[in-house]
């Protein structure tokens, strides 16, 4: 049976920087530690002025042909998952394309191309969308580009405004792929909610409390029904388990949520039940609410253990390294953390070939899927070529005024124009207005 899956991974990051306990907490009044301990936070990146969600992605992708040896007629698709879109009609993925055929003596014009939305989502349903159409052997022998791009900007003061970020994943999807094969079983939990939304405005409304409890169990539906038809999961089971990661704050959460559902009557609670009891099971409790009580104490209990603390290290603390120095980029967050094991797995010369990761992505709105991935003979040559951590150091390091500015001048409802912090080299950038109103791009060499 022929394998599909992602071929290669390439990573563009804002060219600004915010740091969160040097620059943002001293202007908030805040503890460092609020950021660096409680959202799990060291710095947020940021679009330069000449950056945007489409500058972001082409570059990306523009990577991505470039080191694998592509040209445009090798590309059969052409996927952007956005929630930072500016057009209602024309998709980002025009856009991407336009700026490519500045590069190549081909074109993009017989690539099929979209845009998804779903919040955070989309990218992991633009990679089902690509999968399933060569699947269906509707792609001629072409791979597909995928692209999460995102500037994840919050109202100023706003709650959600330390976790701001901005930048994109370009990943090409293919048969026989060097990185990962996607597993055929997918589960799915997904609600009519109203956690966080943008309804005709650029600026998030968050309910942040409501957000976190729709997220779990939006999660742990989906991996109720990714059991049903894959069998039951055990922690041993998987290397790493990638979520999306608004927060690394949010996913400790997840992963203690998961970790209690997967060792449910198994020998991993029968060894712990000394230590803390059993889980308490619904039926034992006339009461809902004390039902619930009982399972917040175990819950608060199990997390304290050393054999949560291990397996959480192992398995999930290495899927925010990444995360950590850029903050929420929306719909790539999820392919962040999948980076971010990988480059983790290099770094410390770790067998992979053959384990699996369990990738748990969300959106608002709301929607949760979870699906596994195999990891492939050649993921060590594709995670060896990501240049992130050389994008992370070369970032302009913003003072507070730089970002009051910044910020503003990506602030739709604002019309500040204002000096670039860095110099484009060899990319994408945003080159004006056209006479329709559109943005324009050129190539900086």
């Amino acid at each position: 049976m022929t394998t599909v899956g992602i071929d290669a991974v390439e990573i563009w990051t804002g060219n600004l920087k915010l740091d969160l306990p040097g620059t943002f907490a001293p202007q908030m009044g805040e503890d460092p530690e609020k950021y660096t301990k409680g959202l799990g936070l060291n710095a947020s990146s940021f679009p330069d002025s000449y950056e945007d969600i489409v500058t972001m992605g082409a570059n990306a992708a523009y990577r991505l042909m470039d080191r694998k040896g592509l040209e445009p007629e090798d590309i059969g698709r052409i996927d952007v998952a956005t929630e930072s879109a500016f057009d209602n009609s024309k998709p980002v993925s025009t856009y991407v394309a336009g700026c490519l055929e500045q590069v190549y003596e081909g074109d993009f014009h017989h690539a099929n191309k979209g845009e998804r939305k779903f919040a955070c989502i989309a990218g992991t349903q633009s990679l089902d969308d690509a999968y399933n159409w060569i699947k269906a052997g509707r792609h001629r022998g072409r791979a597909a580009i995928v692209i999460a791009t995102d500037t994840a900007l919050y109202a100023r003061g706003d709650a959600g405004e330390a976790t701001q970020g901005a930048g994109a994943v370009a990943m090409l999807i293919s048969e026989d792929p060097s990185l990962v094969e996607l597993s055929i079983e997918q589960g799915y939990g997904s609600a009519d909610e109203t956690d966080f939304l943008k309804p005709n405005q650029q600026f998030p409304s968050v309910d942040g409390k409501r957000s976190v409890q729709v997220y779990l169990a939006r999660m742990r539906e989906a991996l109720e029904d990714f059991e049903s038809i894959a069998g039951d999961s055990h922690p041993d089971q998987y290397a790493y388990i990638p979520f999306h990661t608004p927060f690394p704050g949010m996913v400790r959460k997840a992963g203690l949520l998961g970790y209690r559902h997967m060792i449910r009557d198994t020998e991993i609670e029968d060894e712990l039940a000394a230590e803390i009891g059993r889980q308490p099971r619904a039926e034992a409790f006339d009461d809902e609410e004390a039902f619930r009580e009982a399972l917040r104490e175990y819950m608060d209990s199990l997390k304290e253990t050393e054999t949560y603390q291990d397996w959480y290290a192992k398995t999930i603390d290495p899927t925010l390294t990444l995360s950590r120095e850029v903050g929420n980029w929306y719909t790539g967050s999820v392919h962040v953390a999948r980076a971010s094991v990988l480059k983790h797995g290099l770094e410390n010369d770790l067998d992979l070939t053959g384990s699996k990761l369990l990738v748990g992505s969300y959106g608002s709105g709301a929607e949760a899927e979870i699906h596994a991935e195999t990891i492939q003979e050649g993921w060590r040559e594709e995670i060896a070529a990501l240049n992130v951590d050389e994008q992370l150091a070369a970032r302009y390091d913003l003072t507070w005024d730089d970002y009051e500015e910044i910020h503003d001048a990506h602030n739709h409802d604002m019309d500040v124009d204002i000096e670039p912090r860095t110099t484009p080299d060899a990319e994408f950038v945003f080159d004006g207005w056209g006479r329709m109103g559109e943005r324009k791009y050129r190539f900086v060499e």
